[in-house]
């Protein structure tokens, strides 16, 4: 073959080669990925535990880690907040605070604008960057999706009586947002001495003196219940594990209460992936004002100890000193699904919690339903009596009315004489005389 000659063609009848994926570089870890099949910014899904892309459905799942959760010494991490040591969560760089609530809204990298998901208010563009914040190390993630969310909204709207019409349409419209709400759990070993009062009840015959029925002083006795007090003093050790204290401001304490009880025991360890799609709230609550709350959590339980320790019928606790030794904490995001809803210009929001199902809610009464009902209820009431009077008026049986009494008749003067007026036996008299 010439130099000039063109090369040989390819032999098209070998086999194509298909390659495996070449990795050149890793991602970090717990970077979110877009949809591998459309690109799309993909979602968590409570159902399979997987990110799910909503546009073409192409699921990815979550592996399982190896990773336990951990108790952090407090007052370790106390000093790094001090220090400023500290990071945010990765992928959510940024942060925004609501005009309306307050809240402080973690945003997703690339995410500029949204709505608070506490009061409907449109987010400004005025991100800031997240600092002196401690990470979540541990979440329970979500269970319930938006259609378990609905049939519990649903369920809760049908308990209630003279609701707006307009707040049974939230579910309908699906007005629920899903939030990772942050807590703090403390553990603490505690030693509370204390000094106090024991009381014993006896019985006892008192002699005492009173009337008889006939005016009499008398003596009697009778039985009473008297108590003996002495004084008692001690110490009782009680350890405290996993006392929740939510970090959220934005919504009222009674309604975060209402979502309990949280199993801990869910706890798992914090992976990005299970935020995809979902927002998140930064603390407002810090580590050690948290720590105060939680102090006041315990204090009641403290106080039963001291007083099953006193023993006795009765207990009157004069002073106590308790020493909280050893105290740990986790940072952890538990799953709400929120629901605002402004009535008459009023803030409304109605909770589920995002593992159970349970919902905690404000409520407004709709006065047009209640006026309604009073109306019907007069209406009904106003008819029954006018159709009783109309049968008793139509009845025969009914009483009969009082007889008219007979008019005596009337006697002449000439069938008794006696009863002749004055004027007509006068009248008889002089006629007689004339003719005599």
């Amino acid at each position: 073959m010439s130099a000039d000659a063109p090369p040989p063609l390819p032999n098209h009848s070998a086999p194509p080669v298909t390659k495996e994926p070449s990795l050149t570089k890793a991602p970090p870890a717990g970077k979110l990925f877009p949809c591998a099949n459309c690109g799309a910014k993909v979602e968590f899904d409570p159902r399979t535990r997987s990110l799910k892309c909503p546009y073409c459905g192409h699921e990815t799942k979550i592996d399982h880690t190896d990773r336990t959760v951990e108790e952090r010494d407090f007052n370790e991490y106390a000093g790094k907040l001090v220090k400023g040591n500290v990071r945010g969560i990765a992928g959510r760089s940024t942060q925004v605070r609501c005009t309306g609530c307050g809240a402080m809204v973690l945003l997703e990298d690339k995410v500029v604008t949204d709505k608070c998901p506490f009061c409907g208010t449109h987010l400004e563009n005025k991100p800031e960057a997240v600092e002196r914040m401690l990470p979540p190390e541990s979440l329970i993630p979500f269970r319930l999706d938006l259609r378990a969310a609905r049939e519990s909204f649903d369920k809760w709207l049908k308990s209630l009586w003279f609701a707006p019409t307009k707040l049974k349409l939230l579910a309908l419209l699906g007005q629920l947002n899903a939030v990772y709400l942050p807590y703090w759990t403390y553990d603490a070993m505690t030693y509370t001495r204390y000094r106090g009062m024991r009381g014993d009840d006896y019985t006892d015959t008192e002699t005492y003196t009173e009337r008889d029925a006939q005016g009499n002083m008398v003596t009697r006795t009778r039985t009473v219940v008297r108590t003996r007090w002495y004084p008692v003093s001690g110490e009782v050790q009680h350890f405290f594990d996993d006392v929740l204290v939510c970090g959220s401001k934005s919504v009222p304490p009674h309604l975060i209460d209402g979502l309990a009880p949280w199993k801990t025991a869910e706890l798992e360890p914090f992976q990005d992936e299970f935020l995809a799609g979902l927002k998140t709230e930064r603390y407002a609550i810090d580590l050690k004002q948290g720590l105060v709350i939680a102090k006041q959590l315990m204090e009641p339980v403290i106080m039963d100890l001291i007083r099953d320790d006193i023993g006795g019928d009765h207990q009157q606790i004069e002073m106590t000193d308790t020493r909280y030794l050893g105290v740990t904490f986790k940072h952890c995001l538990l799953p709400v699904w929120i629901a605002n809803y402004r009535y008459h210009e009023k803030l409304f929001q109605i909770l589920i919690n995002g593992r159970t199902g349970k919902v905690s809610g404000e409520r407004p009464y709709s006065f047009w339903k209640i006026f309604s009902l009073v109306a019907a209820i007069i209406l009904v009431v106003g008819l029954i009596i006018t159709v009783v009077m109309t049968l008793q008026k139509g009845d025969g049986s009914s009483a009969p009315a009082p007889a008219r009494p007979v008019p005596q008749r009337r006697v002449a003067l000439r069938d008794a004489p006696s009863r002749r007026r004055p004027k007509a036996r006068e009248a008889e008299w002089r006629s007689t005389w004339a003719r005599g």
